[in-house]
């Protein structure tokens, strides 16, 4: 795998002229690492609409080595969804398919290293270090969240993560629901942003010794399908890494499709976020987020260990 993304993350490199590559190329050490965001705007690197299209497909090549098949078909989803907003928009914000950066965090060859893509509704970060890999946080959205037609639905790229969550809340029983869903009312985005921290975010509602034992594989199961968004030995890697014991998993808002709600699932080292509010309920966030390895931190502080103590 790691032998893999190297070759991919040198097959872009290889295709970049030098202008190219100086605003492509930038430092693990200079703070870009941890700064990231989910909103519309310009991003650190090389835009994706200006490439050629070698040079895109060695985009979607690092994306492709990274995410499962269903990750990376939601991730095209999402980013071919910007012409659909910038339409129903009326071209107001000028919105375009081709707003996503890549940015290199150093090069293979020079552990650590990394990269991320990025632009609206999407964010995948990359750290190598120590023989390891690090991809949280890992953001996808999606405006509109669903489309449809006569009330059926032709897109939903989040639709699952949607779906999964509600057969757990449905399939509880009625105690411990009381105990999952802790708001009336939902927040109006993730409660961690694009923080560069989780923070102090306390765990909430139910736990599954309270849940029946269909309800706790609904629970591994969705946590899991979180995890599956990479590709099978890196998610296998954090799945084994999981304590299933320990999770929490709570809902805010209306429980009836098409109006606002959010959920959030808990471990000592796990956070996912989702949140469907704005836009009538037709604009999806979700996150996966890691405690202590978010933007790979926790496979650095290994590398500098090693370092210091060869």
């Amino acid at each position: 795998m790691l032998r893999e993304i190297a070759e991919a993350t040198k097959g872009f490199l290889d295709l970049l002229d030098d202008g190219q590559r100086a605003a492509a190329v930038g430092s693990m050490a200079d703070g870009l690492r941890t700064r990231w965001a989910y909103t519309p705007g310009v991003r650190p690197g090389i835009e994706y609409g200006g490439l050629t299209r070698d040079q895109r497909k060695a985009v979607h090549r690092l994306l492709s080595c990274v995410l499962s098949p269903h990750a990376y078909a939601q991730t095209t989803a999402i980013m071919a969804l910007e012409d659909v907003l910038d339409d129903r928009e009326g071209g107001t914000r000028d919105r375009h398919q081709g707003d996503y950066w890549t940015v290199l965090l150093g090069e293979p060859g020079d552990e650590p290293w990394g990269w991320r893509v990025e632009g609206h509704h999407l964010s995948v970060s990359v750290v190598v270090a120590e023989g390891r890999v690090s991809a949280t946080p890992f953001f996808l959205g999606a405006n509109p969240a669903r489309t449809t037609y006569r009330g059926r639905t032709v897109l939903q790229p989040l639709g699952l993560e949607e779906e999964l969550a509600r057969e757990l809340l449905d399939r509880m029983g009625r105690t411990a629901r009381g105990l999952a869903v802790v708001a009336d009312a939902p927040p109006p985005d993730l409660k961690t942003g694009n923080a560069r921290r989780i923070g102090d975010l306390e765990p909430v509602g139910v736990t599954p010794a309270q849940l029946d034992r269909a309800s706790r594989g609904l629970l591994v199961g969705l946590v899991r399908y979180y995890l599956d968004r990479l590709t099978g030995d890196l998610a296998d890697e954090e799945f084994d890494a999981l304590d299933p014991d320990r999770l929490h998993f709570s809902w805010e808002g209306s429980d009836k499709r098409g109006q606002g709600h959010y959920y959030r699932i808990q471990g000592p080292d796990l956070l996912i976020e989702y949140d469907n509010t704005d836009n009538d309920a037709n604009h999806a966030h979700s996150v996966w987020r890691r405690r202590s390895g978010d933007f790979g931190e926790d496979l650095l502080a290994a590398h500098r260990a090693s370092v210091r103590h060869p």
